[in-house]
Parts: structure tokens; C-alpha cells; sequence
């Protein structure tokens, strides 16, 4: 998987392409670890991943718990796939999807 990282002011653009499953997943928890202190905003781009499984839906929750308190995230150009996932699994409720 690659991540692509953008700041903008306070808030920080991820673009993912590839698979985000249990392999990659600790590897995007890391950086957005890293990088979030501060911000106000996390922004993800789903335009190139391909999957997501429930590990990369940990990271998600993660990452929407911490930013939560301090600004918002928002999911990106999810695909159909990846979607169906969300729905599934009740994360549509949770995540704001774009």
C-alpha cells in the first residue's frame, strides 16, 4: 500500500492506494499516529484502495476516536467495494463518507 501525505494548514490529506488489511494496517496507524497531533482535520482518499479489512476498520475507529476531540475526519471517493464494507459493518453510521 502506498500513503501519501498532504498538510494544509491544520489539516493533513492521506491518499491510500492499494490494500489496507493486516499487513498495511499497522504501517497507516503509525504514520496517522505520527502526523495528527494538532490538527483539526484528517482528511482520507479512498480514490485508489482497492480493499479494506477489519484491521484497517480498527485503524479507522482509531483515528475517528482521537480526531473526535479534536476536529473531524472525513472518508473520500470510497468505492463501491470498499463501501459495501461500511454498510455492512455499521461504519457508514460512524464515519463521515464523502
Amino acid at each position: 500500500m502506498n500513503i501519501q501525505k498532504i498538510i494544509t494548514g491544520t489539516t493533513l490529506t492521506v491518499k491510500l492506494e492499494g490494500r489496507l488489511d493486516t499487513t498495511t494496517a499497522p504501517k497507516l496507524e503509525e504514520e496517522l499516529r505520527g502526523s495528527i497531533d494538532g490538527l483539526t482535520g484528517l482528511v482520507i482518499d479512498f480514490e485508489k484502495l482497492e480493499y479494506i479489512s477489519s484491521a484497517g476498520l480498527r485503524v479507522l475507529l482509531a483515528m475517528q476516536k482521537i480526531m473526535n476531540k479534536q476536529g473531524e475526519m472525513i472518508i473520500k471517493n470510497v468505492n463501491e467495494t470498499v463501501m459495501e464494507v461500511f454498510e455492512v459493518t455499521g461504519f457508514s453510521d460512524i464515519l463521515t463518507i464523502e
